[in-house]
């Protein structure tokens, strides 16, 4: 029976999968098919040092970039000893996801959009802009948010900003309430796209789906809120056009960032029509039936057992890809 060590703490809800209350779930739906889960909750890196030191499993998996005490977002690390898979590769132990270096990549979104640049892949025209930095020459409309925040956390109307005196504000606003760089970017106002990638080598798999939200849930413009997600607002449908597009773009975009096991790559369409990613999500959301993972699974690979059953085998899916990677399977 193979061993799961799952890791969340405060910070699990902003930078990963969920809360404790989704951890669990995501635990109970392991606990079957020969794997056996356990959940360590650790508020310090000595909690997290004593539960990788003393508990038993075979591989872990983490909900956590590195461990903080923050609930309602990631925030800037500035501390590399912190990250948790820099302290797996160190003591050779087996984990589920991207490595250490991808991950503080992909949370980094400047740093993603710059590689993706580099080898030819379409991201926004976009910039960044530290404290006492002067603001760049840019076009508007642009859009304005957090270079190290997920979950559309600090994204409102007010982040399409149409002046420079209203860009000055969101990025001085992006400054004092997030602590970290604000990343100017076009603002791309088309419909929205996301990819599931799933596996590794000839066992890959990418799933799109195209992004629909409840009527009368935008405000001002139609972009997507911190509060619109996770909660059943938005749901994803297998595309009409473009799924080949958004595939391919998927597809160089996580080859080029190294990706494994389980990311999610969000793109937009431009005002000239063009897709272009906007993120790629290293440990994607995993409440069954309202995110956007168990969504796309259960519409490509739905069982008529129903969606919970679709949310079980997605996890083991996930896992049995790592797994794999360390010839544990």
């Amino acid at each position: 029976m193979k061993r799961i060590l799952l890791i969340t703490g405060p910070g699990g809800d902003a930078q990963g999968w969920g809360d404790l209350s989704v951890t669990k779930t995501l635990c109970d739906a392991l606990n079957s098919n020969g794997k056996s889960a356990e959940i360590a909750f650790v508020n310090t890196m000595d909690d997290f040092i004593q539960a990788i030191n003393t508990k038993s499993y075979d591989i872990a998996w983490s909900a956590l970039y590195y461990i903080s005490d923050k609930e309602d977002i990631i925030g800037l690390n500035v501390d590399d000893d912190a990250w948790l898979a820099d302290i797996f590769d160190r003591k050779q132990i087996p984990y589920i996801g991207p490595s250490s270096l991808t991950m503080k990549q992909l949370i980094n979104k400047t740093w993603t959009h710059r590689i993706l640049h580099e080898n030819n892949i379409a991201v926004p025209t976009y910039n960044q802009v530290d404290v006492g930095e002067k603001l760049p020459d840019v076009q508007f409309p642009s859009f304005v948010k957090p270079s190290c925040e997920s979950r559309s956390v600090g994204i409102s109307d007010e982040s399409v900003v149409n002046t420079p005196a209203e860009l000055e504000a969101r990025v001085r606003h992006i400054h004092e309430i997030y602590e970290q760089p604000a990343l100017i970017e076009d603002y791309l106002p088309g419909a929205e796209y996301t990819v599931l990638m799933i596996g590794n080598g000839k066992n890959q798999e990418f799933l799109p789906g195209v992004v629909t939200v409840k009527g009368g849930s935008y405000g001002k413009y139609p972009i997507l809120k911190s509060d619109m997600r996770g909660v059943g607002i938005t749901k994803i449908g297998i595309p009409e056009t473009r799924a080949g597009e958004a595939n391919q773009l998927c597809k160089t975009a996580v080859k080029a960032l190294n990706c494994l096991d389980h990311v999610r790559v969000d793109m937009r369409l431009n005002a000239n029509d063009q897709l272009k990613i906007i993120e790629v999500n290293g440990i994607p959301g995993l409440k069954p039936i309202k995110s956007w993972s168990p969504q796309m699974y259960t519409l490509y690979r739905g069982s008529a057992n129903g969606p919970q059953a679709d949310y079980q085998q997605l996890l083991h899916r996930i896992v049995e890809s790592g797994l794999e990677r360390y010839n544990l399977v």
